[in-house]
């Protein structure tokens, strides 16, 4: 089994950023892509970003220029940088971890999933 855990998320005004944090323990994965996805409320969870091991990324289009996916190995964690936040992104963002060399975009592709972390964005 992985664990992951997220923090990192609050409340902030539209323009502001935030950056949140996952860190993955339990069973080591010698190569694993982690992401995040997202879901408001009344919505479907939706993929935000994904990053493989190797530091390739992908972003879904709404996040492309504003949201920055990057993680640390060494520490096994994975960050997501939030800039220019709008209030459609407010939402429960969820970590999520798997193996394989791949990027993968879709909630079924994803055994592992952290318990969310709240971001709401005031206009």
């Amino acid at each position: 089994q992985v664990q992951l855990v997220e923090s990192g998320g609050g409340t902030v005004q539209a323009g502001d950023s935030l950056r949140l944090s996952c860190a993955a323990s339990g069973r080591t994965v010698i190569s694993s892509a982690m992401g995040w996805f997202r879901q408001a409320p009344g919505t479907e969870r939706e993929f935000v970003a994904t990053v493989t091991w190797s530091g390739r990324t992908y972003y879904t289009d709404s996040a492309k220029g504003r949201f920055t996916i990057s993680r640390d190995n060494a520490k096994n964690t994975v960050y997501l940088q939030m800039n220019s936040l709008k209030p459609e992104d407010t939402a429960v963002y969820y970590c999520v971890a798997r193996e394989g060399f791949g990027t993968y975009t879709s909630t079924g592709e994803y055994p592992y999933w952290g318990q969310g972390t709240q971001v709401t964005v005031s206009s």
